[in-house]
């Protein structure tokens, strides 16, 4: 899961280095994006974010693990 949430952020930032993903024992999945790409990923009022999030569900549905997503701002 960690793999299809770094391809589909990848495809949308400018600066590829700069993404990093995460995934908790508990189905967490964490996306670290440069400052400047954040409105990129998140989208106008949250769609993008919102489709990914869906998506996620989608792939993870009938497996043993809920997974979700959050989005945080590179440090």
């Amino acid at each position: 899961m960690e793999q299809l949430v770094r391809y589909l952020v990848s495809q949308l930032v400018a600066n590829k280095e700069a993404v990093r993903v995460t995934e908790s024992e508990d189905g967490v999945i964490s996306v670290s994006v440069d400052k400047a790409d954040m409105g990129k990923v998140i989208g106008r009022q949250g769609k993008i974010a919102k489709a990914i999030r869906t998506i996620v569900k989608a792939a993870g549905a009938g497996g043993e693990k809920a997974y979700s997503v959050d989005i945080l701002e590179a440090e």
